[in-house]
Protein backbone atom coordinates (compact mmCIF):
# COMPACT_ATOMS: atom_id res chain seq x y z
CA UNK A 1 0.00 0.00 0.00
CA UNK A 2 1.63 3.67 -1.10
CA UNK A 3 1.59 6.06 1.85
CA UNK A 4 -0.61 9.25 1.25
CA UNK A 5 1.24 11.94 2.49
CA UNK A 6 0.43 16.27 2.72
CA UNK A 7 2.52 18.63 1.87
CA UNK A 8 0.91 22.42 2.80
CA UNK A 9 2.99 25.77 2.15
CA UNK A 10 3.51 29.19 0.91
CA UNK A 11 5.24 30.11 -2.21
CA UNK A 12 7.34 33.18 -2.37
CA UNK A 13 8.66 35.84 -5.39
CA UNK A 14 6.41 36.69 -8.14
CA UNK A 15 3.46 34.40 -8.24
CA UNK A 16 -0.09 36.01 -8.38
CA UNK A 17 -0.72 36.94 -11.57
CA UNK A 18 1.34 34.77 -13.87
CA UNK A 19 -0.44 31.84 -14.03
CA UNK A 20 1.04 29.82 -10.94
CA UNK A 21 -1.85 28.44 -9.41
CA UNK A 22 -3.31 27.51 -12.61
CA UNK A 23 -0.19 25.69 -13.02
CA UNK A 24 -0.31 23.92 -9.58
CA UNK A 25 -3.80 22.48 -10.56
CA UNK A 26 -2.07 20.54 -13.95
CA UNK A 27 0.72 19.19 -11.83
CA UNK A 28 -1.12 17.86 -9.40
CA UNK A 29 -3.49 16.64 -11.42
CA UNK A 30 -0.92 15.06 -13.46
CA UNK A 31 0.05 12.82 -10.64
CA UNK A 32 -4.11 12.78 -9.71
CA UNK A 33 -3.16 14.84 -5.99
CA UNK A 34 -5.68 16.48 -4.37
CA UNK A 35 -5.09 19.75 -2.81
CA UNK A 36 -5.56 23.67 -3.54
CA UNK A 37 -3.64 26.56 -4.40
CA UNK A 38 -4.48 30.33 -3.20
CA UNK A 39 -3.63 33.63 -3.55
CA UNK A 40 -3.06 35.06 -0.31
CA UNK A 41 -3.19 39.11 0.38
CA UNK A 42 0.71 39.29 1.31
CA UNK A 43 1.26 38.04 -3.01
CA UNK A 44 2.27 34.52 -2.04
CA UNK A 45 0.40 31.59 -3.03
CA UNK A 46 -0.60 29.08 -0.43
CA UNK A 47 -0.58 25.43 -1.10
CA UNK A 48 -1.36 21.76 -0.64
CA UNK A 49 -0.57 18.86 -2.02
CA UNK A 50 -1.99 15.44 -0.87
CA UNK A 51 -1.08 12.13 -2.35
CA UNK A 52 1.57 9.56 -2.62
CA UNK A 53 4.80 10.61 -1.14
CA UNK A 54 6.48 10.38 -3.95
CA UNK A 55 4.18 12.38 -6.87
CA UNK A 56 3.95 14.80 -4.07
CA UNK A 57 7.56 15.16 -4.16
CA UNK A 58 7.95 15.46 -7.84
CA UNK A 59 5.26 18.34 -8.03
CA UNK A 60 6.54 20.29 -5.06
CA UNK A 61 10.08 20.18 -7.07
CA UNK A 62 7.68 21.83 -9.94
CA UNK A 63 6.50 24.44 -7.66
CA UNK A 64 10.31 25.46 -6.60
CA UNK A 65 10.27 26.51 -10.64
CA UNK A 66 7.07 27.52 -11.44
CA UNK A 67 5.73 28.69 -14.74
CA UNK A 68 7.74 30.31 -17.31
CA UNK A 69 6.31 34.14 -16.18
CA UNK A 70 6.70 33.23 -12.07
CA UNK A 71 9.62 34.07 -10.64
CA UNK A 72 9.94 31.55 -7.26
CA UNK A 73 11.98 32.84 -4.34
CA UNK A 74 11.41 29.51 -2.19
CA UNK A 75 9.15 27.71 -0.58
CA UNK A 76 8.30 26.35 2.69
CA UNK A 77 6.41 23.21 3.49
CA UNK A 78 4.93 21.52 5.87
CA UNK A 79 4.64 17.67 5.93
CA UNK A 80 1.29 16.04 7.44
CA UNK A 81 0.72 12.76 7.68
CA UNK A 82 -2.76 12.62 9.21
CA UNK A 83 -5.41 14.64 6.45
CA UNK A 84 -6.53 13.26 3.50
CA UNK A 85 -7.74 16.25 0.70
CA UNK A 86 -9.47 14.89 -2.60
CA UNK A 87 -10.10 17.05 -5.53
CA UNK A 88 -8.01 20.02 -6.15
CA UNK A 89 -9.72 23.53 -5.83
CA UNK A 90 -7.87 27.24 -6.97
CA UNK A 91 -8.97 30.40 -5.39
Amino acid sequence: MTETITACGVVYGEVQGVWFRAFTREQAQKYKLGGYARNQADGTVAFALCGPTKAVETVLDALHQGPPLARVSHVDVTWHTDQTITGFDIS
